[in-house]
């Protein structure tokens, strides 16, 4: 942490120092990221949904979003109507703006305004069919629920999340390293680009809609399914060099 500290504020002064050598932001190298999202992932039926009224005003207007209910039904259970129960994962794909600052962040930054009190955080592999691999950041979390008036309820949800960022023709999964990353395609390359962050998370133990409890070892499973099948249809894999 020492370390970040005194190399992070001197990137940050030669990037500002440099800025002369930085394209126009119409130049911005486009990520590798398809922001169309698929009817399915795998097993998994995806609804799209809007962006909410707080991502909305609080990023940049050029920021992008492509977000989705994901469910998957749960052989064997089925409700009271005599409907397969579905899972639950919540996928967010936002894409920075020109404005790379104002528009996308670390999950560990806005997770407690949703009600998010994280447990902990590592580094998660995940192996592709295509033979590539990606590391994630994997985080564990509960989860208070608030209505409109912002006032606590009862409910407390155990809940994994997964997050990674694509660029031009890089992937990171620590938002220092993507910093640092960014700062050097700036300096060294002259390229400014746009970079997009994705989500997944999902919720485990007592769910109200599900009859047996969901265990962390099976949202961690199904969720790392969900994102390597994700990431390997709608990442431009020919464009992805580090």
């Amino acid at each position: 942490m020492k370390l970040r500290a005194l190399i992070l504020p001197a990137l940050l002064a030669t990037t500002l120092g440099s800025i002369h050598i930085l394209p126009h932001a119409g130049e911005a190298a486009q990520s590798a990221i398809n922001m169309t999202l698929p009817a399915t992932v795998g097993i998994w039926q995806l609804q799209t949904t809007p962006p909410t009224e707080a991502e909305i005003g609080t990023l940049a207007k050029d920021t992008k979003f492509a977000k989705a209910i994901c469910l998957s039904p749960r052989p064997g259970e089925y409700s009271d109507e005599g409907n397969l129960i579905p899972d639950r994962a919540d996928l967010s794909v936002v894409l920075s703006g020109y404005d790379l600052n104002n528009s996308i962040h670390r999950p560990e930054r806005c997770m407690p305004a949703q009600g998010h009190n994280i447990i902990s955080a590592k580094d998660v592999t995940l192996k592709l069919a295509n033979g590539r691999a990606i590391t994630v950041r994997r985080l564990r979390s509960i989860q208070t629920l608030t209505h409109a008036a912002n006032r606590k309820l009862d409910s407390h949800f155990d809940c994994v999340t997964y997050y990674f960022f694509v660029g031009h023709n890089r992937i990171e999964h620590d938002h220092f390293q993507r910093t640092l990353s960014d700062m050097s395609d700036r300096i060294v390359r002259g390229m400014d680009q746009r970079w997009a962050y994705i989500s997944v998370s999902m919720w485990f133990g007592k769910i109200p809609w599900i009859e047996v409890p969901v265990t962390e070892q099976e949202a961690d499973a199904k969720l790392q399914s969900l994102l390597a099948k994700f990431a390997q249809t709608q990442i431009n894999w020919q464009q992805i060099t580090k």
